[in-house]
């Protein structure tokens, strides 16, 4: 266990300003904590409100500024770089915390902390779970794995974006929990997908049917989704990350000894029919609204 020499966070580091990271940079921006951020490219900078941040020059100068710092990365590798090759965790003073909250293997996870830990750096891996809507309301469910004393710091930094944040065990337990959920959003997405399907083949309202589903016990975050978060834009997109999340998780918890199989391929169909369906909920939702404006 990492003794601390940083009794109190108030300056926050922060990396990684994509579609979810930077509105979780933004309610950060507008907490009582310091914000530090540091963008490979300056026009990333612009999702920000100017003056609410300090922008530093590379991860190195953000780290010796900063108690702790979020990395919102793409995947394990990029973590990594800037761990090491971009000097990071050399920079961090001994104390500090370090958050990956980027979905990724929970052995790497569990890796980094040690890595982390033998500079006096306690490293937390806490993926999130909501996406870019989710972090735009700051809403975030934040699944938490490592040193429980660091977790109880870190926690009203969590709180600036997450409506839920869970400290589920030891060093990759929270990456072990979000690919478990991951898994349950896709095969529940391939029940939505089969269902809707079968009732658009029998002449079913599906706004109507979707709207029942909203308050019923047949309803589903995904379920709701479908007609909000996910349109036919975006659910190319969304499939790439799903067919990615699924193999982590086959992977991972495969290593455990435990058969994914069912799991794995139900998941991969739900990926797979996830454009489909979003094309389907939306012109019915297109349609419903074309009735009542006329």
């Amino acid at each position: 266990m990492t003794i601390s020499t940083i009794s109190t966070i108030t300056t926050v580091g922060f990396i990684g300003l994509g579609d979810q990271g930077a509105p979780m940079a933004r309610a950060l921006a507008d907490s009582r904590f310091a914000l530090r951020v540091w963008a490979r490219r300056a026009a990333s900078l612009d999702t920000l409100r100017p003056g609410s941040f300090t922008a530093d020059a590379s991860p190195a100068q953000l780290a010796a500024a900063s108690d702790i710092v979020l990395l919102v990365l793409r995947d394990d590798a990029d973590v990594d770089d800037i761990l090491d090759r971009q000097g990071l965790l050399a920079a961090m003073r001994p104390g500090a915390i370090i958050v990956n909250h980027g979905t990724g293997d929970p052995q790497a996870a569990a890796r980094f902390a040690q890595h982390a830990g033998e500079r006096g750096i306690t490293m937390l891996d806490a993926p999130v779970s909501g996406g870019g809507p989710g972090a735009e309301r700051r809403e975030l469910a934040t699944i938490v794995g490592g040193d429980r004393l660091a977790f109880e710091r870190a926690l009203p930094v969590f709180e600036t974006f997450s409506s839920s944040v869970v400290h589920m065990g030891g060093p990759g337990s929270g990456q072990v929990a979000k690919l478990l959920n991951n898994a349950l959003t896709m095969t529940n997405l391939k029940n939505a997908e089969d269902v809707l399907s079968m009732a658009a083949a029998i002449g079913v309202d599906i706004a109507a049917f979707r709207s029942l589903l909203a308050t019923s016990s047949g309803g589903s975050f995904v379920m709701q989704a479908l007609g909000d978060q996910i349109t036919p834009e975006i659910a190319p997109h969304l499939q790439g990350l799903m067919r990615k999340d699924i193999e982590h998780f086959a992977d991972a918890v495969g290593r455990l000894g435990v058969d994914v199989s069912t799991v794995r391929d139900r998941g991969l169909a739900g990926a797979e029919g996830l454009e489909e369906a979003s094309q389907l909920v939306w012109a019915a939702l297109d349609d419903r609204s074309s009735l009542t404006n006329g």
